[in-house]
């Protein structure tokens, strides 16, 4: 019988190869850029995309969200959950500066999941309801479909945020980033971050650090199909060891919820 300490150092070296792999399979699937650093959108080509200010009795912060129709925003639980007010920027890539096709609405209706959990993260999904519909066009314009099924087809899906862009510049990007990003299995996840992992949750990670970061909560995990966009997940959490890591971001799973997003917006 092996004494305690072989035993551990075994699981250690265990743990090590495996991580070791998963690193080897994202690194022969050079794809994309990274948003830390990446490419900037171009005009229109994320048009769904929402730049999301929360206001709350404890000060602000901000997320990203989808645009599902012409009256409801999707994002992450966290970001709703006991906020006061809202102000959203629709139909452009910047934040700041001249932009005539940029739309900015406020509001203060929400939803978040009944089942949502603040410490775990479960359910981490919520839903912004604006004041009164947007007007289309060919810079703003809702996401084209939701995932139908929790498999993964596709070998890379697509993120987008306003989120930092280094672990050292705490402020937003003022250009709405991409990246490609290639699907973990859960098991695989479950390497780096334990039973945090459940069935909807997907984990996504990229050429060494790229990923998502601070302020990119909420924000969309598409499959680009040609000019159909669907919407598989909801950026929830990044590691601890920060944004440029090789640890891979978290997204709450769209199809779990799809009966519930419909049963309020419709969609």
């Amino acid at each position: 019988m092996l004494k305690m300490k072989e035993y551990l150092i075994i699981l250690l070296c265990s743990y090590l190869a495996c991580t070791w792999c998963l690193q080897e399979q994202l690194n022969e699937r050079k794809i994309g850029s990274r948003i830390i650093g990446g490419q900037a959108a171009r005009a229109g080509q994320f048009t769904y995309s929402a730049a999301i200010t929360v206001q709350t009795s404890n000060g602000r912060f901000f997320c990203g969200g989808t645009l599902l129709n012409q009256e409801w925003i999707l994002t992450a639980g966290q970001c709703v959950d006991g906020a006061e007010l809202f102000t959203i920027q629709l139909g452009s890539n910047t934040l700041e500066g001249d932009d005539p096709y940029r739309v900015k609405v406020s509001s203060s209706e929400y939803v978040v999941h009944p089942d949502y959990n603040s410490l775990t993260l479960e359910n981490d999904i919520g839903l912004i309801k604006l004041r009164m519909p947007v007007e289309y066009s060919q810079y703003l314009n809702q996401i084209g479909l939701l995932a139908t099924s929790y498999n993964v087809s596709f070998s890379s899906f697509v993120a987008t945020g306003w989120g930092q862009t280094s672990d050292e510049d705490s402020g937003l990007s003022n250009d709405l980033m991409w990246v490609n990003v290639v699907p973990l299995s859960n098991e695989e996840c479950k390497l780096f971050y334990g039973n945090q992992i459940g069935v909807n949750t997907i984990c996504v990670g990229g050429y060494y650090n790229e990923g998502s970061c601070y302020g990119d909560t909420g924000s969309a995990l598409v499959q680009d199909i040609g000019k159909y966009k669907i919407h598989i997940g909801i950026a929830s959490f990044i590691s601890g060891n920060g944004c440029e890591s090789t640890d891979p971001s978290g997204y709450t799973r769209t199809f779990p919820y799809r009966d519930w997003i419909r049963n309020f917006t419709g969609v």
